[in-house]
C-alpha cells in the first residue's frame, strides 16, 4: 500500500475508532474494542473498503501507535484521543516527575491563564519527552512546549493514566503546575 493510501485508511480508522463508531454501526466493547471484521464490513458499507492486510499495515506502520489489536487478532481499538464515550479501562499510574505538552503558540495565553483542558476529548494528552511534544504541536502551527510538574500534581491527588502507546493522560492540568520550557 502506498503512503497516501495508508494515511487515508489511518484517518478513516481514527475518525471511527475515536469519534464516530456509530456511523459504521459499531459499538465499543469494554476497553474501547470493536471487532476487526465489523470495522472492515462497516467501512465497506460506508463506501470506503479496505482489507485486513491494509488494516494490519496501518496498525504496524503507525509511528504514533494510534491503534492496538488484541492478543487474539480479532479486536481493534484506538489507544487514546476519543471524543466518543468510551472506558479504556486504564489503571492509574505514577508518572515521571515531569511531562510535556506541545501546542501552537496561539494557545499560549489561554493555557497559561486557565491550564490545560481536555476540551472535546476524554483527557489532556501529555508527552514523556520534548521531542514528541514538539512533533505534536508542529502539526497545527508554530509550537511552544509546556513542562508539567506531574510529580506535584500526583502528590496533590491528580490521577494519571498511561495509554498503550505511551501517551500520558490526565483530566486537567491547572496552571500552577505549568511552566514554559
Amino acid at each position: 500500500m502506498n503512503e497516501k493510501r495508508r494515511v487515508h485508511v489511518s484517518k478513516f480508522m481514527s475518525r471511527h475508532l475515536r469519534h464516530s463508531p456509530e456511523d459504521l454501526g459499531l459499538t465499543f466493547e469494554p476497553g474501547g474494542w470493536v471487532l476487526v471484521d465489523d470495522l472492515i464490513a462497516g467501512a465497506a458499507d460506508a463506501g470506503f473498503p479496505f482489507t485486513r492486510a491494509e488494516l494490519d499495515e496501518v496498525v504496524s506502520a503507525c509511528e504514533k501507535q494510534r491503534f492496538a489489536v488484541d492478543e487474539t487478532g480479532t479486536r481493534i481499538r484506538a489507544n487514546q484521543g476519543h471524543s466518543a464515550e468510551v472506558d479504556l479501562q486504564l489503571e492509574p499510574a505514577d508518572p515521571p516527575p515531569e511531562l510535556y505538552h506541545g501546542t501552537p503558540e496561539r494557545n499560549r495565553d489561554v493555557i497559561l491563564r486557565d491550564g490545560l483542558n481536555k476540551m472535546a476529548r476524554h483527557h489532556v494528552h501529555l508527552s514523556p519527552d520534548t521531542q514528541t511534544a514538539t512533533r505534536v504541536a508542529q502539526r497545527r502551527g508554530k509550537p511552544f512546549i509546556l513542562v508539567v510538574d506531574s510529580a506535584k500534581m500526583r502528590a496533590d491527588g491528580h490521577a494519571f493514566f498511561r495509554s498503550a502507546n505511551g501517551v500520558w493522560l490526565v483530566d486537567h492540568v491547572p496552571p500552577q503546575y505549568l511552566r514554559l520550557q
